[in-house]
Formats: structure tokens, C-alpha cells, sequence
């Protein structure tokens, strides 16, 4: 929508912000209607109207098969239009329009904000399947009017009340109407079977809202009064109410089609089965961030462990085992880090920046007085944790081997650590990691495909067998040693 509104109109920001109120509402004049709805704004020539949104009807059937949006219409060619936009009142047609063999009916309703007609909404029923109305449908026509007067009077949608589209309660889900002392003129068979479900035994119909639904919730002091309030449509409201192991959202707009109040429309839904399966969410988050907490502490737990052995072994003078010993410390280390990263997020994803730069940290506390520094350059992304387990072992033990092995005894040097993420297709990507030294470079007929230490054994089946990938060490341009690691990753967006 926003293109086509700066492409062929001159409309403000401020306008434009209305006009998505005004679309994240009007799902429900569409139902209340029965009706297809579309968006038509005057182009800045004022030669052509252009529509911009479109809303077809959960409660019957459309009067568009093509989508509308981007359609322009010279002035002239639906007098409707000219007649809603220039006068700023709503115009009804007489006789119905046929569209393939389907006759429908045409409104148009101005919109109307800080007293200027933006554009107008063109309201088009289909009339194929008319009967004769039932109460609910009377109601539901008469509450659209009321709204459509609104809309043309710029006091609806109410600035600062929207609720989502997907968790907002919808005409089909329940619906009373209320007159304006806050009695019940009308509740469908959805709203009287909610209140039935929260304990009410009786029928809506004459009772008063806001002092009946605050029976039903349980006593909470001060709040019982600005339930009832609510509840009796007073003001433009959400809210949840709780009682007889039941739990029905509930919203109230107020209708006040001349300026006067003269009553409100409650929406609701039963969403106690929804509130249960969140709750039941939230509790296997805490209990798995709880499982990562635990596996971080026994990891640092054996961590400290074999560091205890390696003390006492170097006391002996076995300077291989206490190697072996503090290579494990590192390699256990590395995946303590990312169970703590786990543990402090809702999902099984982290950020895996900062997990690189702890390993960089880590790894280079083992160089002699600072002589060799590590730094990252680039970003890896959020990654998935059965992903992130292994890259960090992984980049641990080629961050060491090149500590170990490109610098002799006294030589300074430095480690970069690069990362450059690629998206091949959507929800894929792969993610290419460098990590290059300085040094003296790859010993004459080195193979890093069979060669090397345990490190590197480690490296090539963590980074072919686990993640998927390539591993391969090539000379670095202008001396030292480049290790490269390319692998497939999902796609994260926040």
C-alpha cells in the first residue's frame, strides 16, 4: 500500500498512517457487511482513482475473484465514487451491478481524517445467495452502518487501540451488541456459550455486561471496577478474562455514529486452549534454558577436573600428558560457552558472534605475554545450536593448532578469524570461515586432509561428518597459513 500511495498520490505521513488503521480495522466492516471492501484514493492529478487494499468477507461469499489492488479507474467512470468523495457522505446505488451473471450491490463510504475526504472505501455485496435476514444478521448490519458512519465522520478507527489481525477477536468468534447503558441487545451463539463456559447460567439478552462478566471473574480488588467499565463498552478495550478454568479475550469499541454514544460492539473468543498451550511453552523454554544451564556447569565442573589432573601430572614433569590434558580443559570449554549462550535465550539459537569471540579469547590467554593477539572480522549470524556445538569446537582447535604451530618460541604474530554469510535461497545460506595467521606458514608436503595433529582429525570430521561442510589450509597471501571452512546454515532473520 505504501508504494502506491507515494506512486500516485501526494498523501502525508500522517494520512498514510490513518489509512493503515484504518486497513489493520476494516476486516471487520467487511464482515459486519457481508461485503468486499476496496480502498480507492484520488491520484494526484485528480484525473483517476487508484486502489490501494482490498478486504474480502469471512461471513460470505466475495463479489471479486481478481485481486483489485493496483487498478486504476478514470473519474467519471464509477459516479459513485465522485459522489462519496466530493459531497463526503456515503451514497448507496439503487439498482445492483452484474458481474459475471453475479448481481452486486455498491456503497461507497467516505474516509475522512482531520477533516479531509483521503479516498473512499467501495463497499460491494454480492447478492446471489439474499434471504431473509435472521437477527443476527440485522444486527450485524446495523452495527456496519454504524461503523460506516464513523469512517465517514473520521472518529473510527480509534488511534492507539489496534490489536493484531491474527490474535484479535473476529465477528465469527463472538459477537454481542450492547445499547448505550452497557445492556445486551444481542449475543450471538459463540458469545452465550463463552459466558455459559465462564459460569454464567443464564441468558446475555437484558443483562448488564460490565457487572455480570465481573461476577464471573474472580475478585481482584480496584480491577473489578475497570472490568466492568470495559465490559460495558465505554471505551475502546481489550482485555482477558479469567474464571471457571475458562479464559474468553474480549475487546469493546464504542459506537458513536453522530458523535453520541449509543452503544458499542464486544468481540470475543473462548481462547482457554490457547492460554494452556503457551503456558505449557513458556514452562519447556524454562526447563530447557534450566538443561543448559546444568550441562554448563558439569562441563565446567569436568573442565576443572582435568585441570586439577593436569597440575598434578606437570608437577611429575609429563609435559605431553599436561598438554593433552589442557588441550581437553579448551575443548570442553568451547562447549560449556555455547550451553551458557543457550541458556539465556528463548530458542535453540544463538548469536553466534559472541561465542567466536570468547573462543578468540580463550585461546589466546595461551600465548606468552600477549605476543600473539586473535581479533573477528565479519559476522557469522544467528546459527542453530546443533550448528554452533561443533563450529565452536571446530574453531577452537584451529585457532590452537595455529598458536601451536606458526609461531616459534619469542615470535609476536596475530590470528584473524573472518566469516562472510551467503544466502543461496530463502532459508538457506552458507557461511564461509577463514581463520589466518601470520606465521611461518604449512611445513613442505603438508596434507591437511590426512596430515596433522589430533586437533586437525578432529576439525575434519566435526567439519565434514557434523556441519556438512569443506575443510581445507591453503598459504595466506604474503606469508602464514589460511584455514578455510565452508558449510551450509539455515537462514535467521530478527
Amino acid at each position: 500500500m505504501n508504494d502506491l500511495v507515494h506512486q500516485h498520490t501526494d498523501l502525508g505521513e500522517r494520512d498514510l498512517e490513518w489509512l493503515h488503521l484504518l486497513v489493520s480495522e476494516w476486516q471487520l466492516l467487511s464482515d459486519l457487511s457481508f461485503a468486499d471492501l476496496v480502498l480507492w484514493l484520488p491520484t494526484r492529478d485528480g484525473t483517476r482513482y487508484v486502489s490501494v487494499a482490498q478486504m474480502r468477507p469471512n461471513t460470505g461469499p466475495t463479489s471479486y475473484q481478481d485481486d483489485m489492488v493496483g487498478h486504476l479507474v478514470p473519474r467519471g467512470r464509477r459516479p459513485l465514487l465522485d459522489l462519496a468523495h466530493d459531497e463526503g457522505r456515503i451514497v448507496r446505488e439503487g439498482d445492483p451491478e452484474w458481474r459475471e451473471e453475479v448481481p452486486v450491490r455498491v456503497e461507497s463510504i467516505p474516509v475522512r481524517h482531520d477533516g479531509r475526504v483521503l479516498g473512499v472505501i467501495a463497499r460491494n455485496t454480492n447478492l446471489l445467495t439474499v434471504r431473509t435476514p435472521s437477527r443476527l444478521e440485522l444486527t450485524y448490519l446495523q452495527s456496519a452502518s454504524d461503523l460506516a458512519q464513523m469512517i465517514a465522520g473520521g472518529t473510527f478507527p480509534y488511534p492507539g487501540q489496534q490489536v493484531g489481525m491474527d490474535r484479535a477477536p473476529r465477528v465469527g468468534d463472538g459477537f454481542m451488541r450492547l445499547d448505550a447503558d452497557g445492556i445486551v441487545q444481542y449475543a450471538s451463539p459463540n458469545a452465550l456459550s463463552a459466558y455459559h463456559r465462564l459460569g454464567l447460567a443464564a441468558d446475555l439478552v437484558g443483562l448488564p455486561l460490565g457487572p455480570t462478566t465481573a461476577e464471573l471473574a474472580p475478585t481482584r480488588g480496584p480491577v473489578d471496577e475497570s472490568l466492568v467499565k470495559l465490559a460495558s463498552g465505554y471505551a475502546p478495550r481489550e482485555t482477558e478474562i479469567e474464571g471457571n478454568e475458562c479464559v474468553v479475550q474480549l475487546r469493546a469499541i464504542p459506537l458513536k455514529p453522530k458523535g453520541e454514544h449509543i452503544g458499542s460492539l464486544i468481540l470475543l473468543r473462548d481462547v482457554t486452549e490457547l492460554r494452556r498451550r503457551e503456558r505449557e511453552l513458556i514452562t519447556k523454554d524454562a526447563t530447557i534454558r534450566e538443561i543448559h544451564h546444568r550441562v554448563k556447569n558439569n562441563l565446567q565442573t569436568v573442565a576443572a577436573l582435568l585441570r586439577l589432573q593436569a597440575r598434578r601430572i606437570g608437577a611429575t614433569g609429563d609435559e605431553n600428558a599436561r598438554a593433552a590434558l589442557d588441550e581437553a580443559v579448551r575443548r570442553v570449554g568451547s562447549i560449556a560457552i555455547v550451553h551458557e549462550t543457550l541458556s539465556q535465550n528463548l530458542d535453540e539459537r544463538v548469536e553466534f558472534d559472541e561465542i567466536a569471540d570468547r573462543v578468540i579469547t580463550m585461546v589466546a590467554e595461551l600465548s606468552p605475554d600477549g605476543r600473539v593477539t586473535g581479533r573477528r572480522k565479519g559476522r557469522f549470524g544467528i546459527l542453530d545450536a546443533e550448528t554452533a556445538t561443533p563450529l565452536s569446537m571446530v574453531l577452537t582447535e584451529i585457532l590452537q593448532n595455529a598458536l601451536e604451530h606458526a609461531f616459534g618460541p619469542g615470535e609476536t604474530g596475530r590470528i584473524e578469524v573472518g566469516a562472510t554469510r551467503t544466502e543461496v535461497r530463502r532459508g538457506s545460506a552458507r557461511l564461509l570461515v577463514t581463520v589466518t595467521d601470520n606465521g611461518r606458514g604449512l611445513p613442505e608436503g603438508f596434507d591437511p586432509h590426512t596430515d596433522g595433529s589430533l586437533g586437525l582429525q578432529i576439525v575434519r570430521t566435526l567439519a565434514e561428518g557434523e556441519l556438512g561442510g569443506r575443510f581445507d589450509m591453503i598459504p595466506a597471501e604474503g606469508g602464514g597459513t589460511r584455514a578455510v571452512l565452508d558449510l551450509p546454515v539455515e537462514s535467521h532473520k530478527r
